[in-house]
Order: C-alpha cells, then sequence, then structure tokens
C-alpha cells in the first residue's frame, strides 16, 4: 500500500466533503496498493475510509492480494459482495462512487443501505493521479525515449508500396526489440488523405511517391505510456516535392505545437495553452479543420482525465505530463498532426520527445 498516495487521495476525498470512497478502476488500485489484477466480469474493489485502513475486496480466483493490503476480504463465485462491502462503509455519510463501477454492482449497493446517499467522486483519484511523482516522471522519460526510437525504425519503414498495416502490424516487435512491453494504444500510421482522418485505422493502403506519412504512435514501458506523431512527405523514386498547401498546413501546426509548448509553466491553464495553438491556426484561416482538444493527460493509461481544451480552465501544476497535439485535417487533401508530451516543472516544462519536427522528405 502506498500510504503517500492513499493520503493524496483522501485529501482530495475532504476537501469535497467526504468520508468515503469506494474504488474499482482496477490501475487506479494498482497506483494504489501495487496490486493489479484484471476481474473481468466479476468483482472487485478498494474502500477508503477516513480514520480506518483501506480495505481491499477480491474474489479468491484473483492473485493473493495480502502483500499490498493489510485488510483483504475474499468472497466466491457464488457469494454476492454487496453485503460484505455496505458492513464496513459509513452507513450515514455519502459514499464516493468511481466511475468505473457497473451499474449491475452500484444499484444494488444503492439499495443495500450501504450509505446515506452516492455521489460519483472519480476525481479524488484522478486528480492525484495527475500528479506524477518522480518515480513515474522518470518512467515515462524512459518510455516516450523508447518511442523516439522507435519512430526512427518507422522512418525506415516508409518505401513506395509498402502499406499502412504492413508497418502498424511489424511496429509491436520493434517496441520489445526497444525495451517495451506492449502499444499504450493500436498505432495510426496514414498515408495521403488518409491522414486527414484523426484517428484512421491502419488498413490496406499503399503508399505512393508524393504522400504525407503520418505516424501516431505509443508503447507502454514498466507500467507507463508514451505518445507521439510526427508527419513526414515522402518523395519517393519520382522525386515529387511537397505541394504548397501541405508545406504550409505543415509549417502552421509545427508553430501551433512549439509556441504552445513554450508557454507552459505553473499557473497557465490549460485552456490558455490550447487557445494559443488554436489562434495560430486559425489566423492563417484553418480554424475549422483543427477539430480536436490540444491534448490530453498521460501515466498508466494513454488518455486519462484532464485533457487541455478550452473547457479546462484549472492551471497546470507541477509533476503533470500530458501532450501537445495540435492539427490541421482537411478532408480529401492533407492532414498534419505533430505531437509530443511534456513534464510541467516548477519553472516550465520538459518536453519528453527529442524525435526532430522539422518537415523532412523522404525518399
Amino acid at each position: 500500500m502506498n500510504n503517500t498516495r492513499v493520503a493524496r487521495v483522501m485529501t482530495n476525498l475532504e476537501a469535497r466533503g467526504l468520508k468515503q470512497l469506494f474504488i474499482c478502476d482496477p490501475l487506479s488500485i494498482k497506483w494504489l496498493t501495487g496490486y493489479y489484477t484484471m476481474p473481468f466480469e466479476r468483482f472487485f474493489g478498494l474502500l477508503l475510509v477516513a480514520g480506518e485502513k483501506p480495505i481491499m475486496f477480491c474474489n479468491r480466483l484473483f492473485p493473493d492480494a495480502s502483500g499490498s493490503c493489510d485488510c483483504v476480504v475474499l468472497f466466491d463465485d457464488t457469494d454476492n459482495p454487496i453485503p460484505l462491502v455496505a458492513k464496513h462503509c459509513l452507513y450515514d455519510q455519502p459514499l464516493g462512487i468511481d466511475k468505473a463501477l457497473a451499474a449491475k454492482w452500484l444499484l444494488p449497493l444503492m439499495e443495500s443501505g450501504a450509505a446515506h446517499s452516492y455521489l460519483l467522486a472519480s476525481e479524488a483519484v484522478d486528480d492525484a493521479r495527475s500528479i506524477k511523482d518522480e518515480a513515474e516522471q522518470q518512467a515515462m522519460r524512459t518510455a516516450s525515449a523508447t518511442n523516439d526510437k522507435a519512430m526512427e525504425w518507422l522512418r525506415s519503414q516508409v518505401r513506395a508500396g509498402v502499406t499502412e498495416l504492413s508497418i502498424a502490424e511489424r511496429l509491436l516487435a520493434e517496441y520489445r526489440r526497444l525495451g517495451a512491453q506492449d502499444h499504450s494504444f493500436d498505432p495510426i500510421v496514414s498515408f495521403g488523405a488518409n491522414a486527414a482522418d484523426p484517428h484512421h485505422e491502419p488498413d490496406n493502403t499503399v503508399l505512393e511517391d508524393g504522400q504525407i506519412v503520418l505516424f501516431d504512435v505509443g508503447c507502454k514501458q514498466d507500467d507507463y505510456c508514451s505518445d507521439m506523431t510526427r508527419t513526414f512527405w515522402f518523395a519517393g523514386e519520382k522525386n515529387i516535392e511537397p505541394d504548397s498547401l501541405s508545406y504550409r498546413v505543415y509549417e502552421t501546426v509545427r508553430k501551433a505545437n512549439e509556441v504552445a509548448e513554450a508557454i507552459v509553466r505553473p499557473g497557465v491553464t490549460f485552456a490558455e495553452i490550447d487557445k494559443t495553438a488554436r489562434d495560430i491556426i486559425a489566423a492563417e484561416g484553418w480554424g475549422e479543420y483543427f477539430t480536436h482538444r490540444l491534448g490530453h493527460q498521460i501515466g498508466l493509461e494513454d488518455h486519462e482525465p484532464g485533457d487541455v481544451s478550452s473547457t479546462h480552465t484549472e492551471p497546470v501544476q507541477v509533476g503533470q505530463v500530458f501532450s501537445i497535439e495540435p492539427g490541421i485535417y482537411i478532408p480529401g487533401k492533407v492532414g498534419v498532426r505533430i505531437e509530443d508530451l511534456l513534464i510541467v516543472t516548477e519553472d516550465g516544462c520538459e518536453v519528453l520527445n527529442t524525435y526532430p519536427k522539422e518537415f523532412t522528405v523522404l525518399h
């Protein structure tokens, strides 16, 4: 049990007027206790109550959790776990609920009289997880360094006749060769007009001379995620130079990425960072083609709560890690995205990706 992290969650909970919280997200439980299992349809949870030791509720089929939590309540497949949880709750107090708790468990818990009322309180954990400690920051540096190396491999795969899918399918082997364990999300490989779809799924599109090549990829290494996007131009044997539209779009996105990163420091709001990048793109007349938020927080999961968007008006804090990924997507013509991860520091930020962002022509 990481008592420091538990204390941070309880402080956040108290600020919301709550004394108890039931957590069922497996990664949040892992972050707090070091114990991980994927319960699938089975019940699994961690109960935090002010002034009491945390209690973990585990099916006997799960791996032994006794080394991760002092109090472990076990049950079988044929047992009803709801009364086991209810007996440990403060019935005259509201109970904070994890957003991941399935209705098939939440509704019986509410009907059991376990608490006075029930409130969505995932933010107590999300906000605590948002601030990465030094060990987490170092893990994310390592994962991003691996992703930089993988991008060099991806670049080497760009040749006439290759398909998006063939590159995407071989990337995992390269990640593992470099020391990572898995993808942090399904890789995006986009050629030509496919790059104008921000979430294009790699298919059998064949690369041709004179096309944009976009890679949005990330690995998971020692539990922590990386995420980076780079966009290239493939001139090929015909040596087709970039058209003016593609070049101007690229340089606009690069400027938006770099200027937004430059203003990140404690006290600046997420909304201000988003606006900085968005204003640069809008000034060039492409505002309508920047169709998503500027970024997202990241850690044990590729997308964690707390985005970089116009609606997130809170100031950034030291230790937060998030992406800066402006893009312009003109359907049927061109798509460009450039993405880095960064850590907020005491006086600015540390950009985790070092792979070059200059407009690169490949042959």
